[in-house]
C-alpha cells in the first residue's frame, strides 16, 4: 500500500525505521525485534541506504523481509549518492520488482573525504529532482521526503530550507517524515511554517528516544538539533548509569509523543535504532491504536 493511501485510510500513521545490519549476529537480533514491533501495527517499516548506497541490495533485502517475513508495508531508503540517473531508475526496477511500493527520497550525504554534495556525471544534484525521477518511473511509487524541524545544516537560513522543501513537495512527495528533534515547539513553529508556505501533505514528527547519552550527542552535534538543558542536566547526572538513562530518556519521548498526539500530527515515525524495548515502552504509554483526531 502506497504513502497516499496509507495516511487516506488511517487516522494515525505508525511508522518505525531500522538500518540494515553488518553481520549475521545483527540480523538475528532485528529480526527479533522487528517481530515485537510489528506486533503493534505500523502502518509501515521503512530501512535506510547507506552512505553512498553501499547498503543499498541489503536495504531491498530488508524491504522484501519486512514484506514477506512480517507482512507490513516497506519504504526503501534512496538518495542520489555516487549514481547517475540510469543507475538510479534501474535501481528503481529493481524495487519495484521486489514489490515495494514506497521509497524515501534523499539527496544523501556527501561521501566520506568530500567535504560537500557533488552530483556525479549523468546524476541528480538534490532531492526534488530525485523525486521527480521517481514520478516520471513507472510504477507509481508513494514519495517520502526528509524536513528540517531546526534547519538542514548546509541552509544558510530557515527559509532557504523551506523553499527547498517546497519544491520537494512540488516535485510529488505524498508526505515529509522529519529529522529527530527533542523540542517540540521547534516542531509546531515549523508546521505552521510549512502551512503558510503552502505545503499541505502530512507531515510526521521523527522521535527517537535517548538511550544513550553520549551517542545522542554525537548525533545532535552533527545535525543540530536543539536539546533541552534540563534534560541534558538529568542524563548527565547518571552518566554511568545505563538503566537510568534509558528511564529518563522514554520518559521524555513519552511527552513529547503525547503532546504531538494532543497537537493533531498525523503519525509518529521512531527511529528505532534495530532495537524494540524503547519503542515498545512508549507505544504502550501513547497507545497510538487509540489515536483518532
Amino acid at each position: 500500500m502506497r504513502l497516499s493511501q496509507l495516511f487516506q485510510k488511517q487516522p494515525f500513521v505508525l511508522s518505525i525505521e531500522i538500518f540494515p545490519p553488518k553481520t549475521a549476529e545483527g540480523d538475528a537480533s532485528l529480526k527479533r525485534n522487528l517481530q515485537t514491533l510489528t506486533d503493534y501495527n505500523p502502518a509501515f517499516v521503512s530501512c535506510t541506504y547507506g552512505a553512498g548506497g553501499s547498503t543499498r541490495d541489503r536495504t531491498a533485502y530488508w524491504c522484501r523481509e519486512i514484506l514477506e517475513t512480517f507482512q507490513r508495508p516497506a519504504m526503501a531508503h534512496f538518495t542520489c549518492v555516487g549514481s547517475t540517473r540510469e543507475e538510479l531508475k534501474d535501481w528503481l526496477d529493481t524495487a519495484a520488482a521486489a514489490g515495494i511500493q514506497n521509497i524515501m527520497a534523499l539527496r544523501g550525504d556527501p561521501p566520506v573525504g568530500q567535504e560537500s554534495f557533488r552530483a556525479v556525471e549523468g546524476g541528480l544534484k538534490n532531492a526534488n529532482e530525485l523525486v521527480e525521477l521517481i514520478r516520471e518511473t513507472p510504477p507509481e511509487m508513494g514519495i517520502g521526503v526528509a524536513g528540517y524541524p531546526e534547519k538542514h545544516v548546509e541552509a544558510s537560513t530557515m527559509q532557504e530550507d523551506l523553499l527547498n522543501l517546497k519544491r520537494k513537495v512540488d516535485a510529488g512527495a505524498d508526505a515529509i517524515f522529519t529529522q529527530l528533534f527533542f523540542v517540540n515547539r521547534n516542531f509546531l513553529t515549523f508546521r505552521d511554517a510549512c502551512e503558510k508556505s503552502g505545503i499541505t501533505i502530512p507531515i510526521v514528527p521523527g522521535i527517537m528516544p535517548v538511550t544513550d547519552f553520549a551517542r545522542i550527542k554525537r548525533i545532535t552535534s552533527m545535525c543540530g538539533t536543539e536539546f533541552p538543558s534540563d534534560l541534558a542536566t538529568r542524563l548527565e547526572a547518571v552518566q554511568d548509569d545505563a538503566a537510568a538513562q534509558f528511564e529518563i530518556g522514554v520518559e521524555h519521548a513519552i511527552q513529547q509523543c503525547e503532546d504531538l498526539i494532543k497537537a493533531g500530527v498525523p503519525g509518529v515515525h521512531f527511529y528505532a535504532l534495530n532495537k524494540s524495548e524503547a519503542c515498545q515502552r512508549i507505544l504502550d504509554a501513547i497507545q497510538p491504536s487509540a489515536v483518532v483526531h
